[in-house]
């Protein structure tokens, strides 16, 4: 048997998934943003460029595609960088440019509980904007979606400000003095993260080194006058529209083109891997990837997979349930196509229709084939398992008559109605169900 590839998974049942994305894309638009799409395939050159040739994406994770071209091109490994890419190729004048990307992202790296290779976000960019208040209004966005469209409460925001360019420069030598003191202590790959991107040893998950950077530098520290008054800003500002956070000093996020705000939603709920929402501000990622334009800009990313972890077992969510299922059984070849003819005046109605005949129950009902009136019974058999509301019965009778049989599989009541008053029937019933029981004394 070929099994699926590993670190990727089969969504068999798509409600929640569903569920996310709708929800996600109502609540966006509310705010004005639009949502567009970008190719799964990239020049790998762009991620290079835009997310540092030190980084673990660009280093370890990415999933390269031989190209009959010189240009090497890979599976997008995030979308910050596409639709950067495409503001740039598409020439975008209308600013700030307030768009979203939903789907799949690859990185290579070990699956484990909420990580997997083949992984999906819903990405969200302003591009074209200086303003600390849209840091700000994108954070607040973010925990409406979070605690009124999903009813999470579990959850906390971290935020950080890791200051401007030439702030990030003089940080990076006072962080280099700080793991020089301790580099007998510190592990290998810090080690190496020192020389080549000392920010990034905040990414390291050894337990000796999480608890020596508790002693660290905080970036907040070392911020220009500009760069301070901006993070004092979004404290007051995030604090006066009720949203409560902890400054973290050790979040950096893991992509070097950030700088500025930074920030993550994250839950106890999920373990280790406990970020579900990530993002911050990217003020040279525009010029980074083209020289001749530079344009400030802030985003975010959710985690589907990380999302649906925490929202699997909660009952308070509006799902929508699959529409009842009404089951024509024709029970002979002489009433396939009046079975058709019927499905197709249910599904212009927007009813959920299909047909069951006697040879599609056969396999498994076998052992009731020779009873009396056994393709009846073995229709209703497996009408029962596809959890069928009404089976609609079409018999030599019926066609004669114009009519057919309904059977409620709930009540099992039976009735006879004529074929042009069955839709009037359904929506009766369907609104019958809807009124509210009486109490039992």
């Amino acid at each position: 048997m070929i099994t699926k590839v590993k670190g990727t998974q089969d969504f068999i049942d798509t409600s929640l998934l569903n569920f996310i994305t709708t929800q996600s894309i109502k609540h966006l638009k509310e705010y004005n943003f639009n949502q567009i799409e970008t190719p799964i395939i990239e020049h790998t050159e762009l991620f290079k460029r835009s997310l540092g040739l030190h980084t673990d994406v660009v280093s370890k994770e990415m999933f390269l595609i031989s190209s009959k071209d010189e240009d090497s091109i890979c599976l997008r490994p995030e979308v910050t960088a596409p639709a950067v890419r495409a503001f740039i190729e598409n020439n975008i004048q209308q600013l700030p440019w307030k768009v979203f990307i939903i789907g799949p992202m690859f990185r290579y790296e070990r699956p484990q509980k909420g990580r997997f290779r083949q992984f999906h976000q819903i990405d969200i960019e302003i591009i074209g904007t200086s303003s600390i208040m849209q840091d700000a209004l994108l954070i607040k966005m973010l925990d409406e979606l979070f605690k009124n469209k999903f009813k999470l409460n579990n959850y906390t925001l971290l935020l950080n400000f890791l200051g401007c360019y030439q702030d990030r420069e003089k940080f990076n030598e006072v962080l280099k003095k700080f793991l020089d003191s301790v580099s007998d202590k510190i592990c290998s790959n810090c080690i190496e993260r020192k020389t080549k991107n000392p920010l990034r040893i905040y990414d390291c998950k050894v337990p000796t080194c999480i608890e020596i950077y508790k002693n660290a530098p905080s970036t907040t520290d070392y911020l220009c006058t500009h760069c301070k008054q901006e993070w004092d800003l979004l404290q007051n500002t995030i604090e006066s529209i009720s949203v409560p956070f902890k400054h973290s000093k050790t979040l950096v996020r893991g992509l070097d083109y950030y700088d500025k705000t930074v920030f993550e939603f994250s839950s106890t709920d999920l373990g280790a891997q406990n970020a579900f929402c990530g993002g911050g501000r990217y003020d040279r990622l525009v010029k980074e990837i083209d020289s001749n334009k530079d344009q400030p800009a802030v985003g975010a990313a959710i985690g589907i997979e990380r999302l649906m972890l925490l929202l699997e077992n909660k009952k308070d969510l509006p799902i929508a349930k699959q529409s009842d299922l009404n089951l024509i059984l024709p029970l002979s070849p002489k009433q396939h196509t009046l079975a058709l003819s019927l499905a197709n005046a249910l599904h212009s109605s927007s009813y959920a229709a299909d047909i069951l005949t006697a040879n599609d129950s056969f396999n498994w009902t076998i052992d009731v084939l020779f009873e009396e009136d056994s393709s009846v019974k073995s229709l209703m058999r497996k009408a029962n398992k596809m959890g069928a509301k009404f089976c609609l019965i079409l018999g030599d009778e019926e066609e004669s008559n114009k009519e057919v049989t309904v059977k409620n599989m709930i009540t099992g009541e039976e009735k006879k109605i004529h074929q042009t008053n069955l839709i009037e029937y359904l929506k009766l019933c369907n609104f019958l169900d809807r009124l509210p029981k009486p109490e039992k004394k």
